[in-house]
């Protein structure tokens, strides 16, 4: 294996929401979430992206346009790259329904996803991504839970305790490097730190 044989992946978790907002699809960044994007394309612009995908939520696409618009390309909404749909309703105590989603890959709500599903709907999107663009850099709008169960593929330690570390950090970086469809490495960046 050598370095130029990599396909490699930054993952971006969607900058803060406003939560005012119940709708998953439509929830648009806060005021601090638009600014805090600044620092996913002050991160983004050295790394020689060369396509941008997102899920199709709205404060997904919205965190990795600026940086898009920049480059001057284009951003391909892929569905299977949304987030985890939990129920029919608003959940009052996400954490303890979190845990119980943690602890059983299988548990859902009537109307939702299981986590096992989200990380297979996920996962095929990322192989399928994989074996479209090999040896790329590749950035991907993406979501907390959604992006957690990826990790969590490929690094079965990271679990609910990894999951509520970055619980609030909005936004965040992960960068997987492959060579064709195996990972051979994991890298998590808050930007916040690196400002």
């Amino acid at each position: 294996m050598n370095g130029e044989h990599i396909t490699t992946v930054y993952f971006v978790r969607h900058a803060e929401p406003n939560y005012m907002n119940h709708d998953d699809l439509t929830r648009e960044l806060s005021a601090k979430g638009l600014n805090d994007r600044l620092l996913v394309t002050e991160f983004l612009q050295s790394k020689k992206i060369d396509i941008v995908l997102s899920s199709p939520y709205k404060r997904a696409v919205e965190t990795i346009s600026d940086f898009a618009q920049q480059g001057g390309l284009e951003i391909l909404q892929l569905d299977d790259f949304r987030e985890r749909r939990v129920g029919n309703g608003w959940i009052e105590d996400f954490d303890a329904f979190c845990q119980r989603q943690w602890s059983d890959f299988s548990y859902k709500l009537t109307g939702g996803e299981s986590l096992q599903e989200v990380q297979d709907r996920n996962i095929n999107a990322l192989l399928n991504i994989l074996k479209k663009y090999p040896e790329k850099n590749i950035a991907i709008g993406s979501h907390g839970t959604a992006l957690s169960t990826i990790i969590n593929y490929f690094d079965s330690s990271f679990g609910y305790g990894g999951f509520m570390k970055i619980k609030d950090l909005m936004p965040w970086v992960v960068q997987f490097d492959f060579w064709e469809i195996n990972c051979k490495s994991i890298r998590m960046f808050n930007l916040f730190d690196m400002s």
